[in-house]
């Protein structure tokens, strides 16, 4: 479907319905790196029927609520890289090491012992899925080199550098599977290069770059402070960010809302399109569709209205499902004000 002016799309999550996850296990611990399948609460003869239906629900909230750009709400995940990162080959999950966090606190990852590659795709079932069940456009994510490396104990690499390029190249295979399968927009999540902005000059960029090599369709990078429910302290500027101007990338996701970042900085982004963040998702309360204007008409001083995707600041996984719905409807609903008031 053709897209409006100032369409509006999720980051990638949805919250998962209680009756499949346990959310309160969810919100009680740091997003996992390794598998946690006690977090699923269906039987595993039962689970793929149940993230199935569960994923119908979210395509289906999400076209409710208006949205112009459908995800799968990323439902069949624990956390939005551990399905990934633990499908690879050269990475031992029954044996975790430990890392730190982006919030300084250790939790137990991955642990490499092999050379990193991509031994099948991991997520094409779930475009296939996606694209069978709406015929509005999709966006599928998936980890980001830069981030995976950064979760993981490497017991096997003598550079850091080596070991992410490993990351790129399976990050690329599944990317060209995923445009492969149906998929309109591909967004690769990348928080870490905000977390750890030298390493990410040093060698995060070279990777996130050649995970794009050869790529032909509409990518995005997500980039952001971190989860709301986890940490909750928001800097006013990004400390990576302008870097992404000479990326092969075309959308680039960011946070404004929590954060009441200095959108000046997306001056410094020219000729990307911009995932504009105006949900704040550390507040329960619901944005009055005019808040979420007004966020909106903030970034229009520094971006061409063609160049602006609206969304929330992250993914609306660790919300109250209700919570949620409503700030997609808002989120919606601001969206129509500014439009409207850009066509006259």
């Amino acid at each position: 479907m053709a897209l409006p002016l100032l369409p509006t799309s999720l980051v990638g999550s949805y919250a998962q319905p209680d009756w499949l996850l346990d959310r309160k296990n969810l919100a009680g611990r740091f997003p996992p790196r390794v598998r946690a399948k006690e977090l699923w609460r269906v039987a595993p003869e039962f689970l793929d029927q149940a993230q199935d239906d569960a994923t119908l629900l979210a395509i289906h909230d999400q076209e409710r609520a208006g949205l112009d750009i459908i995800t799968d709400g990323e439902i069949r995940r624990e956390s939005y890289s551990n399905r990934f990162a633990t499908a690879l080959e050269g990475v031992d999950i029954d044996n975790p090491g430990t890392a730190l966090d982006r919030s300084g606190h250790p939790n137990p990852v991955p642990r490499i012992t092999g050379k990193v590659r991509r031994k099948h795709p991991v997520e094409v079932k779930d475009v296939q899925f996606l694209r069978a069940n709406t015929n509005r456009t999709i966006k599928i994510t998936v980890p980001g080199p830069f981030t995976m490396s950064q979760q993981a104990q490497n017991d096997y690499y003598k550079n850091a550098e080596e070991m992410v390029l490993d990351y790129a190249a399976a990050v690329n295979a599944e990317i060209k599977d995923l445009f492969a399968a149906g998929a309109d927009i591909v967004q690769i999540d990348e928080p870490y290069m905000q977390a750890r902005p030298d390493r990410a000059r040093e060698y995060g960029l070279k990777a996130f770059n050649a995970a794009l090599s050869g790529v032909k369709g509409t990518t995005a990078v997500h980039v952001c402070f971190g989860y709301a429910a986890v940490i909750h302290v928001r800097p006013e500027g990004y400390s990576f960010l302008p870097e992404f101007a000479h990326s092969p990338v075309q959308q680039v996701s960011i946070e404004t809302a929590q954060s009441n970042l200095d959108v000046s900085i997306l001056a410094k982004l020219p000729g990307k399109t911009i995932i504009l963040g105006v949900l704040d998702l550390s507040d329960m309360t619901i944005e009055q569709p005019e808040t979420v204007a007004a966020r909106i008409r903030r970034a229009l001083k520094h971006v061409a209205p063609e160049r602006i995707v609206v969304a929330p600041d992250c993914g609306l996984k660790y919300l109250p499902r209700e919570v949620a719905f409503g700030k997609m409807c808002a989120m919606v609903e601001g969206a129509k004000i500014v439009r409207k008031e850009l066509q006259g």
